[in-house]
């Protein structure tokens, strides 16, 4: 790919704006595929496209006639022009979904893409291989298992793989340090090969049945399994029959909660499209394995004369840019680039995709199914949608606010007397809570008293704010520290207020709305008070809608401060103190804790003790003796 400099490029910004400069660029540009981003005079990119043959759709531009309002008013913004030419037109496209989804453009269709899906992995690095959730790049050796739709569909289905199966989803350190079975193998959902209770062979029958089930070969492991319980009963080893039998029991409560399980494919994405009042819902779901891994729509954004077959191209484009598709892709209508997007895709991902619209049978059903979904989905968030506008409005007229907030952000700390002290940020807005741009901020310093929550508070804003500052910049780009809210939520009152408004000042921010929601003595839902600094406090009616969103935003602050507490509490007590100690690595650690069996007694044993292990020496028995001993 070659990106072309351009007449402009570097040099002031151009007198010229709409179709003259469009038409301006026609004399250079070559009658081949390629992307094009146009800009308005800021920089900004308004929008990416692609073209098989790059002047001729330039040209279409420059012509300024016979274009719908959207691309006119596009036009007419348009101020400069980036280039790139391509190899083919399939490579165009798989560039431009790419720079669409990098760039969000406001013209192009896009939509919120904000986390991988999870899979399930079997980790193969290990003689007796761990079933562990697993989101991110697949760089881990192993084999995967996914997407799933969600990670509650992924942690319910590894919770029924741990009892169908017994594979131990422990962490290599934990495993290493275990003396006993774990309460997971007294509940049979663990086979303990931590303790031998199961040898290297046996544990590998298991971790292939898993494997069996997970690639669709489910009903031929539950035969097997079938006949070994039968032939244990026979045998009258009552104990193990009863096993098998809760086993296969575990297996058909997967199946049974999966509702569609398609006999006539295998591996396969189903998309379905639904618009309604200029708005559109992408219902996905996914199949692997002939199992129905679950599904979740999507909301792309656009405007309003966007048809549904250009909003289902541009959200397949940009869903696949950093996802494997699979062998097959069935959609709820065709679209105008199918074979194009089948191509691309196929190069992509090393594999022959297939995208069709079935007509009738099995696959068309599903499909039909998936286009309910979205029609429902739709509906309910519209209804959503209107309601939390009308809650902004209360909301702003509440704080004598110019304009309904787009963005609040709520604050809340959680600590267990002033131990793994959390700060939390919540954000809010037109769309609901945006999950994305929670921040959690583990309070570094060590002044603070114990438990003093305006401290705190204050150390969370300044953190926060500060770096709010630093990063804000004119040039366009946005990320999850330069969005400035409009509405600042904190839990405390006049105190906690006054905290607030220091920590920004000392910042520079002196503009920001602060809000503290305090409850009533008797901390009854209903009876909070309201300060915002030179205003009296006050209350809102019992009923009031209004006070119900607010209890929701605050809540939610809650519920996320003390999940981040409690995980980081959770942390500093599986936390191994060997690894605090330079010089130990895996292989030392593993070896004192065979030698001790935890590291409780490697903290209690003698220095002469401690030198007898493998690889340890004198001079790191004695730092492991210090280090114990304060």
């Amino acid at each position: 790919m070659d990106d072309k400099t351009l007449p402009g490029n570097g040099e002031e910004p151009p007198v010229l704006k709409g179709t003259e400069r469009i038409a301006a660029y026609l004399k250079t540009l070559p009658d081949s595929a390629g992307v094009y981003r146009m800009l308005n005079a800021k920089g900004e990119v308004l929008y990416v496209g692609k073209a098989k043959n790059l002047k001729k759709r330039v040209a279409s531009y420059a012509r300024g006639v016979a274009h719908a309002h959207r691309i006119a008013r596009m036009v007419s913004e348009t101020a400069e022009m980036i280039f790139i030419s391509t190899a083919s037109e399939t490579e165009a496209l798989l560039l431009e979904a790419n720079l669409i989804k990098r760039l969000k453009p406001r013209y192009n269709v896009t939509f919120r893409d904000d986390k991988s899906f999870p899979n399930i992995l079997v980790r193969m690095d290990h003689p007796f291989p761990q079933i562990v959730k697993h989101r991110g790049a697949k760089s881990r050796d192993g084999i995967y298992f996914g997407p799933f739709a969600s990670a509650g569909a992924v942690n319910s289905t590894l919770n029924t793989l741990q009892r169908a199966f017994l594979l131990r989803s422990c962490s290599d350190a934990v495993f290493d340090g275990r003396t006993r079975p774990c309460l997971l193998y007294q509940i049979k959902r663990c086979s303990a090969p931590c303790t031998l209770k199961v040898d290297e062979a046996g544990y590998a029958t298991l971790v292939n049945q898993a494997k069996d089930f997970l690639t669709g070969r489910s009903r031929a492991v539950q035969e097997a399994m079938a006949k070994d319980m039968h032939d244990a009963a026979e045998a009258m080893e009552f104990e193990r029959a009863a096993q098998l039998r809760d086993r296969i029991r575990a297996m058909s409560h997967i199946q049974s909660r999966q509702g569609i399980n398609p006999a006539t494919f295998g591996n396969a994405d189903v998309f379905a499209i639904h618009q309604e009042g200029g708005d559109s819902c992408v219902q996905v779901f996914f199949f692997r394995a002939g199992q129905n891994w679950g599904n979740k729509p999507f909301f792309p954004r656009h405007t309003q004369d966007v048809s549904s077959g250009e909003v289902l191209t541009a959200f397949l484009g940009q869903f696949y840019d950093s996802r494997p598709p699979p062998p097959l892709i069935l959609l709820s209508e065709p679209l105008p680039e199918s074979e194009l997007l089948a191509e691309a895709l196929s190069l992509r991902a090393g594999h022959k995709v297939e995208i069709a619209v079935p007509q009738r049978g099995e696959k068309h059903e599903i499909v039909m199914q998936a286009l309910l979904n979205a029609r429902a989905q739709l509906a309910r968030t519209q209804a959503e949608s209107a309601t939390q506008l009308q809650l902004l409005d209360g909301v702003a007229e509440t704080f004598g606010l110019e304009t309904p907030p787009r963005r609040i952000e709520i604050y809340d700390n959680s600590h267990i007397q002033g131990t793994n002290a959390v700060g939390a940020m919540v954000v809010a807005g037109p769309d609901g809570f945006q999950k994305g741009e929670y921040r959690k901020f583990n309070i570094k310093s060590t002044e603070l008293t114990p438990g003093d929550d305006t401290a705190m508070m204050r150390e969370v804003l300044t953190r926060r704010f500060g770096r709010l500052m630093r990063e804000s910049s004119d040039d366009g780009e946005s990320d999850k520290w330069t969005k400035w809210p409009d509405l600042v939520l904190i839990d405390g009152g006049a105190a906690q207020l006054a905290a607030a408004h220091a920590a920004l000042e000392e910042v520079g921010v002196i503009d920001a709305v602060i809000v503290g929601v305090a409850k009533s003595i008797e901390r009854e839902a209903g009876r909070e008070h309201f300060f915002r600094m030179g205003h009296e406090p006050f209350r809102l009616e019992p009923k009031s809608p209004v006070l119900y969103y607010l209890q929701r935003l605050r809540d939610e602050a809650h519920r996320f401060a003390i999940g981040s507490h409690r995980a980081r509490r959770k942390s500093a007590i599986g936390a191994n103190p060997l690894d605090e100690i330079g010089g130990i690595g895996a292989a030392r650690k593993k070896a004192l804790l065979a030698h001790f069996g935890s590291s409780r007694e490697v903290a209690s044993a003698s220095l002469a003790d401690l030198q007898k292990v493998d690889g340890v020496s004198a001079g790191l028995a004695k730092k492991i003796f210090d280090y114990f001993r304060g």
